[in-house]
């Protein structure tokens, strides 16, 4: 099984917060986990914003190293449409960012890791688990 973390899983993993996500993620090989670019990206910016952007920066690109990282490619723009179409036809939308996390995840057959289990419960056959909790 190949996991993708969302954005909050890899900050509690980065920052040492969430001791269960970090006895989670050491139960998992490294090669089975993904992180796509659009987390990296909500980190980057996060590290822009910080009091240190240039040690943060740097602590996340070494981060990033030890996975595997997935664009949003062309599969997951097509099953972002239908996930988006779903949800704004429910009047649940979650988000763009959220929504293309979940498109990537479901079109490499991947399960999202996330404490954002409320979002994300609304993506239809979208495999979830939450490392926090569980």
């Amino acid at each position: 099984m190949i996991y993708l973390l969302d954005t909050d899983i890899c900050i509690y993993l980065l920052n040492g917060r969430e001791p269960q996500v970090k006895r989670n993620a050491d139960l998992v090989h490294e090669s089975e986990i993904a992180i796509s670019t659009l987390t990296m990206a909500e980190m980057f910016s996060g590290a822009a914003r910080s009091d240190q952007p240039l040690l943060t920066y740097a602590k996340q690109s070494a981060f990033f190293m030890r996975y595997s990282i997935l664009p949003f490619d062309e599969a997951a723009a097509r099953v972002y449409g239908h996930i988006d179409g779903y949800l704004k036809n429910a009047g649940m939308r979650i988000g763009p960012l959220d929504t293309q996390i979940a498109a990537i995840a479901l079109a490499q057959n991947l399960t999202l890791v996330t404490h954002n289990t409320q979002h994300f419960r609304r993506v239809p056959q979208l495999a979830i688990e939450d490392w926090v909790i569980n």
